[in-house]
């Protein structure tokens, strides 16, 4: 099965969630962020503080392990001395940093986040996320932080303790207080901690997330609770209202055929094989990847049409399936439930007479006005391969690339 993982349409990266959750009073450390070594070190002595933390700006996880092409060890580094902040950032802005999830080549680093050093007395989960068992969201939280919640859930189940909140009520004091006095915070840390979970459900609907995940969400020796590290889910449905949220949407480290197919609401995923997928549906493109790899092949791709698909958008989609030189053949499945398999075929017929199409094209269409589809495609007088199914499509597919 070919590793398949769908990326997250809204990219933030970790310095934007942080102001996110501080403007809307989530407790976060004190932080600045910097474009240049200069920035970094003039942000270091505004700071003041006993030890920093600087840390590189990139989308991937794995960072305080990672490598520099300019020769630093480490995405993440603690120092007391502001100069050394300066000295650091020098061989991170500019440079290449290489971790275990991203390629040999690294991602450029544009910018660095300059943050205060907060020592951790004690480190608890916390998560606000939409259930669809309980019909909105749920409170999830774990005396246990700092470590894999599954762990945590598999090896110690008690420790997990539930929330359902009443979406039109909003989070109740009750449950707040529960959830605080439940992840052990005790005294004034329990109101503290109450106060901030009540914030997070707060920021969580304003700007229509589908999780908002604190780990740690921690206590300090000064007897502060500080949300330490936070991944935040945008629901993609709430952009029309969110549009300042996404417009920090960073597509700096996305592979410009990614964001080239965005332009035209089209999801694209870059695989390692030489047969392009053409379908509608995620789920659909995971089934087409496997039967090729099953026959024999190896998918090059997979690019997802989506629902409310125009001529126009079949088009660019070829466009950008023969733009990559790693494609010998291209496989179309589509499954016309919302989509218009007639509309599917006028772009089909389209592309291949506009484009001067090269590679061999195997078409399985099946649903909304198929019939219609099947004779355009029959009467274009293009060199298109008709299937019956999806088993019969791969097999043709894989069997085209063969003969070559």
């Amino acid at each position: 099965v070919p590793p398949v993982t769908c990326r997250r349409w809204l990219n933030l990266q970790e310095y934007q969630s942080k102001k996110l959750m501080s403007d809307n009073g989530v407790r976060v450390q004190r932080f600045f962020v910097a474009s240049t070594a200069s920035e970094a070190l003039e942000a270091a002595k505004r700071l003041n503080a006993k030890e920093i933390v600087l840390k590189a700006q990139i989308l991937a996880g794995g960072r305080g392990k990672g490598v520099f092409n300019s020769g630093l060890k480490g995405g993440v580094h603690l120092t007391k001395d502001p100069k050394v902040v300066g000295q650091l950032a020098k061989q991170m802005i500019g440079y290449n940093l290489a971790t275990k999830q991203t390629s040999k080549e690294g991602v450029k680093v544009n910018k660095v986040m300059v943050a205060e050093a907060l020592d951790i007395s004690r480190e608890t989960y916390l998560a606000i996320l939409m259930d669809r068992s309980c019909n909105g969201p749920v409170l999830v939280g774990s005396p246990q932080g700092g470590v894999d919640i599954e762990e945590v859930a598999a090896s110690n189940p008690e420790l997990i303790f539930k929330e359902q909140i009443d979406i039109f009520e909003g989070i109740k004091d009750s449950q707040a207080q529960r959830m605080a006095e439940n992840l052990g915070f005790v005294g004034p840390l329990r109101n503290q901690a109450a106060d901030q979970i009540r914030k997070l459900y707060n920021l969580f609907l304003k700007i229509d997330a589908t999780q908002v995940e604190v780990n740690p969400f921690g206590e300090t020796p000064e007897g502060q609770v500080v949300c330490f590290d936070a991944k935040i889910n945008f629901d993609d449905n709430a952009e029309f209202r969110q549009k300042d949220i996404f417009a920090l949407d960073d597509k700096s480290e996305n592979e410009p055929i990614e964001n080239e197919a965005a332009r035209y609401d089209l999801k694209y995923i870059g695989l390692d094989g030489n047969i392009a997928c053409f379908v509608n549906g995620a789920g659909l493109a995971m089934a087409t990847c496997d039967i090729i790899f099953l026959n024999g092949g190896k998918p090059a791709n997979f690019l997802d049409l989506g629902g409310g698909v125009k001529e126009a958008q079949v088009y660019q989609a070829f466009k950008l399936l023969t733009s990559d030189p790693k494609v010998e053949a291209i496989l179309v499945n589509i499954f016309g439930g919302i989509v218009n398999c007639a509309i599917i075929a006028n772009g089909i017929t389209k592309a291949c007479r506009e484009l001067e199409l090269k590679v061999p094209l195997v078409v399985r269409l099946e649903g909304t006005n198929v019939q219609e589809a099947q004779s355009i495609l029959r009467n274009s007088g293009l060199p298109i391969t008709a299937a019956v199914d999806l088993e019969d499509a791969a097999k043709k597919a894989v069997a085209s690339v063969a003969k070559k």
